[in-house]
């Protein structure tokens, strides 16, 4: 089930951080929402090497909420391939994320936040664009290099609208 476990219990784990958290600085604040907002500028971007630099070399993934499917343990290196192969060239993504409530136990992190985030893919598929708003959870530890990401949950969507096919569209290779 890895570090995040079912989004219930991550809401549950992050409320009980929370209350045991220690003072988050404001160098701690601001480096912790670089490394959540940099995932997706790089993502949007497209830069991958960039993308692969803010986690760990394992990290927790659980798109379940979008998806379905289990939570997985993944090398990072495997969740930026798959992200890579998803959102190619022609798949333009935007991601906007805001209302981080940033909670520091030691040299761990948890985010909640919540996302706003669209594809848009220009093909003779129907609708170019697919979008959706939710609640994501990342948790993040503190490394010699700064903080990384070690678990990334899309926990909650609130509303997803538009054409799956410019979300889970990939061409033949």
């Amino acid at each position: 089930m890895g570090a995040l476990g079912a989004a219930g219990a991550t809401v549950a784990a992050t409320r009980s951080a929370e209350a045991a958290s220690t003072a988050v600085t404001d160098k701690d604040w601001l480096a912790i929402r670089a490394v959540v907002d940099g995932i997706d500028d790089a993502v949007d971007a497209k830069n991958w090497a960039k993308a692969r630099t803010y986690f760990t070399t394992e990290i927790d993934v659980d798109f379940a909420a979008l998806e379905g499917g289990p939570p997985a343990r993944m090398p990072a290196d495997s969740l930026i391939t798959a992200w890579k192969q998803n959102l190619y060239t022609d798949k333009l993504s935007f991601h906007q994320r805001t209302n981080h409530d940033i909670a520091v136990q030691k040299d761990q992190a948890t985010v909640v936040s919540k996302g706003y985030a669209f594809n848009r893919l220009d093909r003779l598929l129907g609708d170019a664009l697919w979008e959706v708003w939710a609640v994501y959870h990342h948790e993040l530890v503190r490394t010699r290099d700064g903080w990384r990401c070690s678990a990334i949950a899309l926990a909650e969507v609130i509303h997803a609208r538009g054409n799956e096919l410019a979300r889970t569209y990939v061409p033949p290779s």
